[in-house]
């Protein structure tokens, strides 16, 4: 792969500094130019081609977020979008925002460790042409920052998940149910039709599971409550996957869903799944 054009857009100059140091060991990435504000750095895009943006969020007159609201919306399929990394100060919200959606930053003052991990990322996307998906994503995350800012949040209809060297929407639609997993939440999805390749061809179902380093409680706030519910600590359902409802023991409950699969409930969730399940049986 040939050098990684870099731009740079930091309003404080050691900020600008300090990145343009640290680039200097990693020789597959070239620096174009560096901007101390978001009309600069509009000057430059227009004027060449940028692979990746490290972007500054809390600047004066506009942030890194315009930049990044208006580089979403004049994205089409014809284009290439360049990658961007986030460069903020401690803002448990922005860091928050940035999990969700998969998108990568450095937090200022950042480590040789963290700059490494975060150009290995966007090496890899580069290299398998991810850019769609990152534009996706990044879409996503400008829609949710607008609608947060306007005090009109909607709850989502997809999540992006970061993977190896790519970033893949998934539609809540696809989604049966979510367990956590350590640091991570697990989705289990729709079941795919897959070719069995012996002498006599057929089609078997498999399940994907698809990890994400978000926790339940960070995505179950930007879930619909009609379509998804809690129904454990360590678990949510899709609302329209709810069959059985066993009592394993005294206070041990466990909700069969349509796939079959198995999931422990909670004590204090059961009415309210009882309720569900009911509710869901009622002739329309």
């Amino acid at each position: 792969m040939s050098s990684i054009r870099a731009l740079i857009v930091d309003d404080e100059e050691p900020g600008r500094i300090n990145l343009r140091f640290a680039l200097q060991d990693h020789p597959d990435w070239q620096i174009v130019a560096e901007c101390a504000s978001v009309a600069t750095a509009r000057e430059v895009l227009e004027q060449q081609a940028v692979d990746v943006i490290f972007l500054d969020i809390q600047m004066p007159r506009e942030t890194g977020l315009a930049l990044a609201r208006s580089l979403s919306l004049s994205l089409t399929t014809a284009t290439t979008p360049p990658l961007i990394i986030f460069v903020t100060a401690f803002n448990a919200h922005a860091i928050e925002a940035f999990e969700l959606h998969a998108l990568d930053y450095l937090l200022k003052p950042f480590d040789d460790q963290r700059l490494t991990q975060a150009l290995e990322r966007a090496a890899a996307m580069l290299k398998l042409r991810q850019q769609a998906s990152y534009a996706q994503a990044l879409g996503n995350y400008v829609k949710a920052e607008d609608e947060a800012k306007n005090a009109t949040p909607a709850y989502w209809q997809q999540i992006s998940v970061r993977s190896i060297g790519r970033i893949e929407c998934i539609q809540l639609d696809d989604v049966l149910w979510i367990e956590a997993a350590g640091n991570y939440m697990q989705l289990h999805l729709e079941q795919s039709q897959i070719q069995n390749q012996s002498q006599n061809p057929s089609q078997h179902q498999i399940q994907r599971q698809v990890l994400h380093r978000v926790s339940l409680s960070q995505l179950e706030k930007h879930l619909d409550p009609a379509r998804f519910m809690r129904v454990h600590r360590s678990a949510i359902v899709r609302c329209d996957q709810l069959t059985q409802l066993d009592v394993l023991g005294d206070g041990v409950y466990q909700l069969v869903l349509t796939n079959r699969d198995k999931v422990a409930v909670s004590e204090r969730y059961v009415a309210e799944v009882r309720r569900r399940m009911h509710d869901g049986l009622r002739p329309a």
